[in-house]
């Protein structure tokens, strides 16, 4: 099967949202996220990615069917580099979950803007920190360091290690290299 990253315009502003809700919530388990009095998790920057150049929001869908499988936000809001790419929300529906789709669709990401990236995944999560191993571990071709949590002197790639949440930058403009926890 194949995928595809189609840019969500404004008038598919609301889909994004409610799949930012269930990704919220699930996220709700493991991280700080609070639902308000009105049954919905806050996101302040959801209409930056409808108004802002730095920031894009993508449906993940099948090819032939065009199945709504997921979404990915994209910005530009980097702290560990004067700039890059960040992937800031990432979901894939559960039930398409463990189809390789999440790693796919993650790859498509990074080859979509060359040079600084950073993830960051949703804080406590066992599971997002073990995908998000795994992908840039795959990505980087398993050239990684790791010294005490921050990047080697000298390296492109660095690391913030801070209870269960796990912050990585690769930079894909050349042979790409990847500090992650080990």
């Amino acid at each position: 099967m194949k995928y595809y990253l189609e840019k969500v315009g404004i008038e598919n502003k609301e889909i994004l949202y409610r799949l930012l809700q269930y990704s919220l919530f699930e996220e709700s388990a493991t991280d700080l996220n609070e639902m308000n009095n009105d049954g919905l998790f806050e996101y302040k920057w959801f209409d930056s990615y409808f108004k802002d150049y730095d920031r894009e929001a993508f449906f993940i869908k099948e090819d032939i069917t065009n199945k709504l499988l997921g979404f990915v936000m994209i910005n530009n809001h980097v702290s560990k580099f004067e700039e890059g790419h960040s992937i800031s929300e990432f979901m894939v529906i559960p039930k398409y979950r463990r189809q390789k789709i999440g790693y796919i669709i993650a790859n498509m990401c990074f080859n979509m803007h060359q040079g600084n990236w950073e993830v960051a995944p949703s804080y406590g999560s066992i599971q997002a920190y073990s995908f998000w191993k795994k992908v840039i571990d795959e990505y980087t071709n398993g050239e990684y360091d790791f010294s005490d949590g921050i990047y080697a002197p000298g390296s492109k790639y660095l690391t913030s290690v801070t209870v269960n949440f796990f912050f990585a930058a690769i930079n894909n403009n050349s042979s790409p290299t990847l500090i992650v926890p080990s």
